[in-house]
């Protein structure tokens, strides 16, 4: 009468081990370690961020026509020689106010880089110089980015500039956003915002090197004799004479 209860007992515990061998087994093949996780984490993360970097991001400023780059470059000259002329009157306390194209269009022209430049320095191809010439002028055929010069944009009380440089042979686009001032003669620059390509960067990480960077160059930041502060204010340059 026990014996095949007993039977049963033990061809049951002999089912239960073998269910628990194969779910012991499926679990050890189941298991990904923590560190392979961490790794794969890790490479998805580097992968994305040098993506970002090498992404090109949206220009902070809509590019100028050859006309009106010569155009703002003419108006930021008048504005400046007012200040000036104010000076030499014995005026004190004058201001004027500077748009970013009017900024942009005078840096474009002081680095030699405007779209008028570049087309006239361009040597004539065989098909002939007109046809090469016209396709350069012509109104929004020419990428801002392509000037090397940086682009300018005032937003509120913060100045925008973008660049591109070349890291490692690939064109890369840096952005950068602050607060303009003036201390001691000199311009000064409070960062807010660092990007590469798409990719933003800690200001702590780079506003070191910035400031370093600003003070070996400090000859090209001296404010000129008659200028007294600079300062962005209601998205526009407010230069203010002695």
């Amino acid at each position: 009468m026990c014996k095949p209860v007993r039977n049963a007992c033990i061809l049951g515990s002999v089912v239960r081990k073998k269910k628990m061998g194969v779910w012991d087994k499926s679990d050890g093949r189941g298991k990904i370690g923590l560190g392979r996780i961490l790794s794969i984490t890790t490479l998805l993360i580097s992968v994305v961020a040098l993506v970002l970097a090498l992404k090109k991001p949206q220009p902070v400023a809509s590019p100028q026509t050859p006309a009106a780059v010569a155009a703002n470059a003419q108006s930021f000259q008048a504005k400046v020689s007012q200040l000036e002329q104010a000076q030499a009157q014995g005026q004190t306390g004058s201001e004027v106010r500077l748009t970013a194209d009017e900024v942009g269009a005078a840096i474009a022209q002081a680095g030699g880089a405007t779209p008028e430049s570049r087309v006239q320095g361009r040597a004539p191809s065989a098909a002939g110089p007109s046809a090469d010439t016209s396709a350069a002028a012509a109104p929004g055929s020419i990428e801002q980015a392509n000037i090397q010069e940086p682009i300018i944009s005032f937003e509120g009380d913060i100045v925008r500039g973008q660049f591109v440089t070349e890291v490692a042979g690939k064109k890369t686009y840096i952005t950068v956003a602050g607060h303009l001032g003036s201390k001691n003669g000199y311009a000064t620059f409070d960062p807010t915002e660092f990007k590469v390509g798409d990719l933003n960067v800690p200001v702590s990480l780079v506003n070191d090197a910035l400031q370093k960077k600003m003070l070996e160059q400090q000859d090209r930041l001296k404010l000129p004799d008659f200028v007294s502060d600079v300062r962005v204010e209601n998205s526009e340059l407010v230069v203010k004479q002695k």
